[in-house]
């Protein structure tokens, strides 16, 4: 690639958490102008604690509609007793709340995708990752209206 003089490229592995976000923010200004009014992003936590120190939750994003889950964790003598399915809920409820109509995760198939699928959820799409198996998507509806 052939850069304009004065212009730098830098591939990082750390890259500055401010930086980072200025390219969301500035993608979202170019989305307003196209799609005006469109439901803003906003990140969702859903947390157990013992004691105070974390021993489970789930981690996501709500945007245009769609709740993303990037992380569901249950520490090992947690699991198996309903509180991952209370997690999602939990964060489907509050997705709804704030108008989103569905719901994705990814998972590899070494993971959870028997779980999801116990829980709604539909794939929609699956890659092969070598050595270990597939990545896999899968969605959910969470209201009627959902396309």
């Amino acid at each position: 690639m052939e850069l304009p003089p004065g212009l730098t490229l830098s591939i990082e592995d750390a890259p500055d958490r401010a930086e980072a976000e200025r390219l969301g923010e500035g993608l979202e200004v170019f989305n307003e102008r196209l799609w005006p009014g469109h439901q803003p992003w906003g990140e969702l936590g859903v947390f157990l604690r013992e004691a105070g120190r974390l021993s489970g939750g789930l981690f996501g994003e709500t945007y245009a509609g769609w709740l993303f889950i990037r992380y569901l964790w249950l520490a090992e003598h947690l699991r198996g007793h309903g509180l991952g399915a209370g997690l999602i809920a939990a964060a489907e409820l509050r997705a709804r709340e704030r108008g989103c109509h569905s719901a994705y995760v990814d998972t590899f198939s070494f993971q959870a995708p028997d779980f999801y699928a116990r829980q709604g959820y539909q794939e929609f799409a699956r890659l092969p990752y070598p050595p270990k198996g597939e990545r896999i998507w899968l969605r959910k509806r969470l209201t009627e209206d959902a396309p």
